[in-house]
């Protein structure tokens, strides 16, 4: 099933023990044969931006922090925008009607005004070909559709109770499931 992940969450379920990726919401940016990649959107880092990217530390949505997105290329980062439209500024490629990527290169003048909201994280999630088809097939992540806000939330570490309690049926459920589920 190639592709069907682009543009959607990865919402790991409660039983996904792996550290990098428990209790995590991603958003899959590129999902084709060849692999997929994606970015972690509630792991803030208590890291500003100033560290490493400081033209870009006042443009930062809330908590104005940079973000852990993946456990991939640690040394690299990678901006998503929050766009008021299909049309993309100078310095931001549309992955989709409200959401860019930015080129962190590009003078911040360029880009702040044209967006809604700003986001930087530090490496991303990354998939080798047919291995999160896999994932997704043994049951570690459920694959649901993104509200525009998700990549922006002002809250992200309730990210993952709250996109679950929007599913239908037990999905809902699981938004209650203990943070350790052998006490449950």
């Amino acid at each position: 099933m190639v592709e069907r992940c682009t543009g959607r969450l990865l919402v790991a379920t409660p039983g996904l023990r792996d550290r990098s990726f428990r209790r995590a919401v991603v958003l899959v940016l590129d999902h084709t044969a060849e692999g997929a990649l994606g970015v972690v959107l509630d792991r803030p880092l208590d890291i500003d931006a100033r560290t490493v990217l400081p033209q870009w530390q006042e443009h930062l949505s809330t908590p104005g922090r940079l973000f852990q997105g993946g456990p991939v290329a640690r040394d690299t980062a990678l901006a998503l925008a929050d766009l008021p439209g299909a049309d993309a500024p100078p310095g931001v490629q549309a992955l989709s009607p409200r959401l860019g990527v930015v080129d962190l290169d590009a003078p911040p003048a360029l880009v702040v005004d044209a967006v809604r909201a700003l986001r930087v994280f530090v490496g991303y999630a990354g998939w080798g070909p047919g291995q999160l088809d896999d994932e997704v097939d043994v049951g570690g992540w459920f694959v649901v559709d993104h509200e525009p806000g998700d990549a922006f939330s002002a809250d992200p570490r309730g990210l993952w109770r709250r996109v679950l309690r929007r599913q239908p049926g037990d999905l809902a459920l699981l938004s209650t499931a203990p943070d350790d589920v052998s006490l449950n």
